[in-house]
């Protein structure tokens, strides 16, 4: 049986060359970082969600979304984890608000590139951090959905509601 298509957005918001990134408390990639997300709600827009999810995960208010890149997830074979569509946006916030960390997420920090390579992340992350570094030097090209390798235990664990 194929998985529900679940829509989830993401938010890269990016301060002075770093990245705000949350350490997940809830599946799917508990304890990694990632870019504030989460799963759509009924009747929202993927804007909306990346919106939502950021004040939710940080307390920061996001502003202008601009879709960056769509990722299809697909679950490993054998698991009952969902097939995600994830929306990642660029989101401005005000330079001089705080990131705490809310309810779902166990920490919220500002990473470079380099430090970001160094921690545990999903594979959507580290390939968002190329493309990013592709714009900055001019040569990005966007190849239309990126349809991620098929996700392992060590990226994700049982899908539940985020």
């Amino acid at each position: 049986m194929t998985p529900a298509l679940v829509h989830a957005s993401s938010s890269i918001v990016e301060r002075d060359g770093r990245y705000l990134l949350v350490r997940r408390l809830n599946a799917p990639a508990v304890d990694l970082y990632a870019f504030p997300g989460g799963r759509a709600e009924a009747g929202e827009t993927p804007e909306q969600t990346a919106i939502r999810e950021l004040f939710e995960e940080t307390g920061l208010r996001g502003m202008n979304p601009r879709l960056f890149h769509t990722y299809e997830l697909h679950p490993e074979a054998g698991t009952d984890s969902s097939h995600f569509l994830l929306s990642v946006f660029i989101v401005d916030v005000d330079r001089e608000a705080d990131a705490v960390a809310g309810s779902d997420a166990a920490e919220v920090g500002w990473f470079l590139p380099e430090e970001i390579a160094t921690l545990p992340v999903p594979p959507s992350i580290a390939d968002c951090l190329e493309r990013l570094a592709r714009v900055r030097e001019g040569r990005y090209e966007d190849e239309g959905p990126a349809a991620l390798p098929t996700r392992s235990r060590s990226d994700i664990s049982t899908d539940k509601a985020d």
